[in-house]
């Protein structure tokens, strides 16, 4: 017989045995396997042995494994200006545009780029001009200067035929002829040097118009923020709405078209759907009874009807929480999606049904035969003599029933104390000794 252990039907299942077991005590029924009243005031029940899987049932949240931020271009001039935007919950596709901010500022700056690159062409095709009507007069004048300086040479080389006085105007005139041409190349440098200057700063002025042109261009195209993934969009909160004003519990309204954006402010954020995993938390009792791996039924709440598969992922390896024993404590477990689909939702609330470990022939009891006598589990085992308090180990538990090692199957155990079934005093547990673990949920 093969039973598989819903652990959040166990509650129902174990107020029907309760009672069952009441009435069969009453009437002194014998059914196999069930509570029967061999002895007046203590029902009994058969140890049973069952195949079963058991099952973890948890609540969770569902949360996206990959999301891109989108954020306002980092470009210095001020805030930025929202002028379109894509609302919470839109799908959106890679490449498409989700949040685009007011241009202007930059249109405006590339206009006056490339006025500055027209205006320094200009200057450099004046300066050229200019450079080479000075070459050519310097040309010229070099020219003038060479045949003064030849002529005065000739009159030199007549000084032989005329005056002391003559020759030597002649000769101060052939140094003055020198003097003037060396004067004249060392203008032709200057000059040649002066153009190549004005035309070198007016290229600087050229280059330096095309780098704000093509710097104002690549600011308009970051102006308009596409995503890189297919995803879900989620608006961001805008912290600067209350003007810096900020107090505990107060809620921010999300980014809208109008408000003001400082440079690399996180705006939206895109989820990618695709890849989700569900957050849970079961019991540290089911600690052992979940691994990784296993496989996961999950039921949305948000989509009704369907049932998603998965399994589990990551699990916490210490139990947190526990301020009132095992009872309290929970552990963290990761469920990861077997395949995606376009209708789940970060934030979306899921049932989860952990199908765990099979188990072969457990004995099985109901849970009221197991007491907590000095800290140890004990059941009471009907013998010929009368009934004998008997320690076992604990595999499993639900609110019904108990699964146990230390008896042997068919063996009949008390379901009430006897001890003080004849006194009708209350069952209690010495002082110091620590609860059962829980029951299953």
């Amino acid at each position: 017989m093969r039973r598989s252990w819903s652990i959040g039907r166990a509650r129902a299942a174990g107020m029907v045995l309760a009672a069952a077991l009441a009435v069969c005590g009453l009437g002194g029924c014998a059914l196999e396997g069930a509570a029967r009243t061999s002895d007046p005031g203590v029902p009994v029940a058969r140890v049973e042995r069952t195949d079963l899987r058991l099952e973890v049932h948890a609540t969770g949240e569902l949360r996206a494994l990959h999301s891109v931020l989108l954020t306002a271009p980092a470009i210095g001039g001020g805030t930025l200006e929202i002028i379109r935007l894509v609302q919470t919950g839109m799908p959106v596709k890679a490449g498409q545009e989700v949040v685009a901010f007011d241009p202007s500022t930059q249109e405006y700056n590339l206009a006056t780029s490339r006025f500055d690159l027209e205006q320094a062409k200009q200057e450099i095709l004046e300066a050229k001009d200019k450079a080479a009507v000075q070459a050519a007069e310097d040309q010229t004048a070099l020219l003038k200067d060479k045949f003064a300086v030849r002529q005065a040479q000739l009159k030199v080389d007549e000084n032989e035929l005329v005056s002391a006085i003559d020759a030597k105007k002649n000769v101060l005139a052939l140094n003055e002829a020198k003097r003037a041409l060396a004067q004249l190349e060392q203008d032709i440098r200057s000059h040649a040097a002066s153009s190549q200057a004005t035309i070198s700063v007016n290229e600087q002025t050229l280059a330096k118009a095309r780098l704000a042109i093509a710097q104002a261009e690549q600011n308009i195209a970051k102006m308009k923020v596409r995503s890189p993934i297919a995803g879900l969009v989620v608006v961001r909160e805008n912290d600067r709405a209350t003007g810096g004003i900020f107090f505990s519990g107060m809620t921010l309204p999300p980014f809208q078209i109008g408000d003001q954006v400082g440079p690399g402010s996180v705006v939206t954020e895109v989820v990618d759907t695709g890849h989700m995993e569900l957050a849970a938390k079961i019991r540290g009792a089911d600690r052992t009874n979940v691994q990784p791996g296993d496989p996961v039924e999950i039921h949305v709440n948000a989509i009704p009807g369907v049932t998603f598969a998965g399994r589990v992922g990551a699990m916490g390896g210490m139990a947190t929480g526990g301020f009132f024993g095992p009872s309290g404590s929970q552990v963290d477990v990761n469920i990861v999606f077997d395949h995606g689909d376009a209708r789940l939702r970060p934030g979306f609330s899921a049932r989860v049904v952990i199908l765990g470990r099979e188990l072969h022939q457990a004995l099985m009891i109901p849970r009221e035969a197991v007491f907590d006598l000095t800290g140890t589990p004990t059941v009471y085992v009907k013998g010929s003599g009368g009934f004998q308090a008997k320690h076992v180990k604990i595999r499993y538990l639900t609110d019904a029933s108990a699964l146990v090692s230390g008896v042997d199957a068919g063996t009949e155990v008390a379901l009430v104390n006897p001890e003080t079934a004849g006194t009708g005093a209350a069952q209690k547990k010495p002082a110091g000794a620590p609860a059962l673990a829980p029951p299953g949920r």
